[in-house]
């Protein structure tokens, strides 16, 4: 009997590779497809803590910047060598601007919003590109730039105005988030009383115009009846720039399961957020709590405001903050996926905007904790590469496809008053 002698190419090939770690699947799939991140409010940030002078801030390092609320310093959660361990390669800037001001107010401001973070991108041309198009962020993941795109958060910022919306879309704005944490006068917050029941007639058209545009309906923040109209206006798809799931944790910011439905025949996006309150019942719980114990002590100790201030101090000693864990927010991503499907999640991380996040995911250097969960669960490169950036590419896609078809269609017009 002949002895059978493989070349030693043959015998090489055939012993199996070591299997890739969670952790190596997950940088992989983001060198591949870097993360497209729905929400960071840095532009808030400058605004605050700097009155957006950019003289002598450095975007390299913002572990110590200026806090107004002490007077001393404080860390940011983003800068660019975090931005990079978290491979971090495209970012909507939230311009956001108070949801108390008067809307003529709100629309001075948020156009200083846009100002600012243009300046900011003009300031770091060899890091930072201004993105307006799907092509745009293509162009910069070949350079090695953040593409650097703007969504307005919040209806205020167009002070009930078409002509302003039109307007905020020509300076760069790609999305805008219906709502913030009041109604406008034309739809539904969900962290406010309902008094228009969704949208008003004004409001179908601000969506209908939005996708006559080219801009991406963004439906954080607003009630679950704003969703659903919103969905049934909408041609284009839609986004949830920085929501999860009302089924895990039912934050009225979240997205019921008859959305999440609805949202898979529209095509659209939700963007898990990082914030803490939105991941686990068990922080919500905690912080009702707190509440309730902060609004005794006011009641026992009426015009004592040190006196609450100690008593509460105690209070949480006692009660520590309940910590939100990365595997708490790969849940509401497993979830999605049994939802509406594996094309319909992103990352939105809320990131400069808040103040609590999942352990290990403090800042935009965290993401790749989350997509080596993903991984551990069994999610295949390129599923992690469709929710790092793939999805949200399609999306803008789908957005820039539809208005490029209704190019020719007049703008919608209403009367100014």
């Amino acid at each position: 009997m002949k002895r059978l002698i493989l070349p030693l190419a043959v015998l090489l090939t055939s012993v199996p590779l070591a299997a890739q770690t969670p952790e190596q699947t997950a940088e992989a799939a983001l060198r591949e497809a870097p993360v497209w991140d729905g929400h960071n409010d840095v532009p808030e940030g400058l605004r605050n803590r700097r009155g957006n002078v950019l003289a002598g801030f450095d975007f390299n390092d913002t572990t110590h910047e200026p806090d107004p609320r002490t007077g001393g310093t404080s860390a940011m959660n983003t800068d660019f060598k975090r931005m990079a361990q978290g491979h971090l390669g495209a970012q909507f800037w939230s311009i956001y601007v108070s949801a108390d001001l008067a809307e003529p107010q709100a629309v001075l401001e948020t156009l200083e919003q846009i100002d600012v973070l243009k300046r900011l991108v003009a300031k770091y041309p060899d890091r930072m590109m201004l993105a307006t198009s799907s092509a745009d962020v293509a162009a910069a993941f070949r350079q090695g730039k953040v593409a650097s795109l703007m969504g307005i958060e919040g209806g205020h910022s167009i002070g009930s105005s078409l002509g302003a919306l039109r307007q905020m879309y020509a300076l760069g704005a790609r999305y805008m988030t219906l709502t913030h944490y009041k109604n406008t006068p034309w739809a539904d917050s969900a962290d406010d009383k309902p008094v228009h029941g969704g949208l008003t007639d004004f409001g179908r058209d601000v969506v209908r115009e939005m996708n006559r545009l080219g801009m991406v309906v963004d439906l954080s923040h607003v009630s679950a009846d704003t969703m659903r109209d919103a969905l049934e206006v909408a041609r284009a798809p839609v986004m949830f720039s920085h929501s999860n799931t009302a089924a895990l944790t039912d934050e009225s910011r979240n997205v019921p399961d008859d959305v999440l439905a609805t949202l898979k025949d529209n095509g659209g996006i939700v963007m898990v957020t990082g914030v803490a309150d939105f991941i686990s019942e068990g922080r919500r719980s905690w912080l009702a709590e707190q509440a309730a114990e902060k609004a005794r002590l006011e009641w026992l100790w009426q015009g004592q405001p040190g006196k609450v201030a100690e008593r509460l101090q105690v209070w949480l000693k006692d009660h520590p903050p309940v910590a939100v864990t990365v595997s708490e927010l790969a849940d509401h991503v497993d979830h999605i996926r049994a939802v509406a499907g594996i094309d319909h999640i992103g990352v939105g991380g809320d990131y400069d905007g808040w103040y609590a996040f999942p352990v290990g995911m403090e800042d935009v250097s965290g993401y790749p904790k989350l997509f080596a969960e993903l991984a551990r669960r069994g999610y295949s490169k390129a599923d992690l590469e469709k929710i790092s950036s793939g999805n949200m590419m399609r999306v803008m896609k789908a957005v820039e496809a539809y208005a490029a078809a209704h190019r020719g269609d007049p703008p919608i017009e209403r009367p100014v008053k």
